[in-house]
């Protein structure tokens, strides 16, 4: 592929003496959804994790070979996380608002980021909102706890968060997982809608969700990324056996 929006090169990382990943090679086109899956335990969070260096907040962790990002090598010494961090968003398996109002939490990275201007502040709130389709349920009511919200609603608001710091990639870490399955299909159609402007890369444990809402998907075993590719082939034409046992339910 001409280039990739992500290109891991020979990646292997290890906490302490575990080595959760081996020889990862592979990469990850601009605006389309891949999704990750595997077992429990097979390095999916931790190779998501990766994207934007979250996993160096754990101790003892070790990572060699390339992960590049726009021709940038994001496991180099020197990188700015602060601006990886802005480029390379993520949700978490639980929805995770601020204890503050539904508009300090949008405008709270645009603050860290030095925007002090109250309009575009404001603008930013309702185009963020407006992007998770947000806007008309709480437009009047943006001074209230964010505590306060659904689920669902609180999951809209932390994409909300990301997007108003204007990133270009999204790693979504089970976004699912705690909703039902009414708010799980918004949540996939929010995702379809966002793609047309943003990479987004998913972790999921549900097959189903994967072969629902994704472009590609990868499929990991022990740590190794055993194969990668369009999501109809990956389901219905897997290269190796080892998908193809993991997808017919063999094991996993």
């Amino acid at each position: 592929m001409d280039n990739p929006k992500i290109q891991i090169n020979n990646l292997d990382l290890w906490y302490g003496d575990f080595q959760a990943l081996k020889g990862v090679n592979t990469r990850f086109r601009e605006k389309v959804i891949t999704a990750i899956i595997g077992p429990s335990g097979c390095g999916k969070s931790t190779l998501l994790r990766v994207f934007n260096r979250m996993n160096d907040l754990a101790e003892g962790v070790k990572t060699t070979g390339e992960v590049v990002i726009d021709g940038q090598n994001i496991i180099a010494k020197g990188t700015d996380l602060v601006t990886l961090r802005k480029k390379v968003g993520m949700v978490f398996q639980r929805p995770n608002p601020f204890p503050l109002s539904i508009y300090e939490n949008i405008v709270f990275g645009p603050r860290i980021y030095g925007e002090t201007n109250r309009m575009k502040l404001e603008e930013m709130v309702e185009n963020s909102l407006k992007s998770v389709l947000l806007w008309e349920e709480l437009k009047n009511k943006l001074r209230k706890p964010a505590l306060s919200l659904s689920l669902e609603q609180k999951q809209r608001l932390c994409i909300a968060r990301l997007l108003a710091v204007r990133p270009d990639i999204l790693l979504m870490d089970e976004p699912c997982s705690s909703l039902d399955p009414q708010a799980t299909t918004r949540i996939e159609e929010l995702m379809r809608e966002l793609k047309v402007n943003y990479t987004i890369v998913i972790v999921t444990h549900n097959m189903q969700q994967a072969a629902r809402i994704s472009d590609e998907t990868g499929f990991m075993l022990l740590g190794e990324l055993i194969e990668l590719g369009r999501t109809e082939e990956l389901f219905t034409k897997p290269r190796d056996k080892r998908t193809e046992d993991y997808i017919t339910g063999r094991y996993g």
